[in-house]
């Protein structure tokens, strides 16, 4: 797999919709990110568990990690579909989608968090883990527990006052 280094904004835009009020600055931090998923602006497009490690997104992004023991579960498949329906107002929270589906790769992100069976965890940008759900979350009861924390409530303030 061929890995190239992008600005977290160019990633934002290769994850989702980047909200069109934002432009990309040249002092924008950098991470790396698989090829395939930095290539193309567009829509929805979970990162895969066994490539990333949550300290990458460290004050930058939001994960939204979805763990199942199969792709095929039910649970799984249903929040994938409510997390792409509503992915404009994630992508202008910075959320990152993060899969994991195969318990036996053991990727770092699933050592790290010990997920039993489907679950849905979400770290907020300072690394604490927010919320873990045993089932399917709604876009807009994520969204509003998001808007809720600290962090979102400055970063709101800031765009308000144009910062």
């Amino acid at each position: 797999m061929r890995f190239v280094t992008v600005p977290i904004l160019v990633l934002a835009v290769a994850l989702g919709v980047a909200p069109a009020s934002r432009a990309q600055t040249s002092d924008a931090p950098e991470t790396v990110v698989p090829a395939a998923q930095s290539a193309e602006a567009g829509g929805f497009a979970p990162l895969v568990a066994s490539e990333i490690t949550l300290e990458q997104f460290l004050w930058t992004n939001r994960p939204v990690l979805v763990f199942a023991d199969t792709p095929a579960d039910p649970q799984f498949q249903r929040q994938m579909r409510l997390l792409e329906e509503g992915w404009d107002e994630l992508a202008e929270r910075d959320v990152v989608v993060i899969t994991d589906t195969d318990p036996a790769a053991e990727s770092d992100v699933r050592t790290e968090l010990r997920p039993r069976g489907f679950s849905l965890v979400w770290v907020d940008k300072d690394g604490e883990v927010r919320q873990r759900k045993p089932l399917p979350w709604s876009v807009r009861e994520l969204v509003h527990a998001i808007d809720k924390t600290p962090l979102r409530r400055q970063e709101m303030l800031d765009e308000r006052s144009g910062r």
